[in-house]
């Protein structure tokens, strides 16, 4: 078992969550003469708001005592195998069996613990994604009126037939700073690299979360 037991699977496995939910309203009339179109990156957006990176490295924290718990059981089953492994020649035939008992009953007991703190990382990590993703698409629908877009697209899903948009059409900078000033949360600091060399820890490595795009209101 790797040492990003939890969370960093619930995260980094790219997780599908439920669209959040934006109030109805009536989609305003479309301008006169050309289409005006842009793009965003809209998990992108999300994922890298100051508040959206708060929130990620405030629940990474909270998860890291759990997570380091369960390293210290998966650590205590490996060295019981290396054990049963060296002294096995050593071992009566009932010897062996009660220890491959006891290291069978460790190993199902930390699976059932890290699949329920996979669920619980799971769905708070979708609560916190839906809720901020409303709030980052209020911006978005905001901006995409005042600046006269009457189409945005999101070229962060896959299904979006995109194949090309020059630079000056994507907004998900402007998005992202946009969102920032309403939320006045000030920017994360980074985190600080490795030294060559440093012993390693156990906090988990996990990739950015992924947004859930809401549904446009029609």
């Amino acid at each position: 078992m790797k040492h990003s037991i939890a969370l960093a699977l619930v995260l980094a496995s790219g997780c599908a969550f439920g669209a959040a939910q934006t109030p109805a309203a009536a989609a305003p009339a479309a301008p006169a003469g050309p289409s005006k179109i842009a793009v965003i990156a809209f998990q992108l957006a999300v994922a890298q708001t100051n508040e959206g990176q708060r929130n990620f490295a405030e629940l990474q924290k909270k998860y890291e005592p759990r997570e380091a718990e369960l390293k210290t059981s998966n650590d205590e089953i490996e060295g019981l195998k290396k054990q049963l492994q060296d002294q096995g020649a050593t071992l009566t035939e009932a010897q062996r069996a009660t220890r491959s008992k006891a290291i069978d009953e460790k190993t199902k007991k930390l699976q059932r613990t890290a699949q329920d703190l996979r669920d619980e990382g799971n769905k708070e990590m979708q609560e916190m994604l839906n809720a901020l993703a409303s709030k980052v698409y209020d911006v978005l629908s905001s901006y995409a009126q005042q600046q006269g877009y009457t189409i945005v697209l999101d070229v962060s899903d896959q299904q979006t037939p995109v194949l090309y948009a020059g630079q000056s059409a994507n907004i998900t900078k402007e998005i992202i700073d946009a969102y920032n000033v309403k939320s006045g949360v000030p920017e994360q600091p980074k985190p600080v690299a490795a030294q060559p060399g440093a012993a390693h820890t156990t906090a988990p490595h996990t990739a950015a979360p992924q947004a859930a795009r809401p549904a446009a209101a029609h």
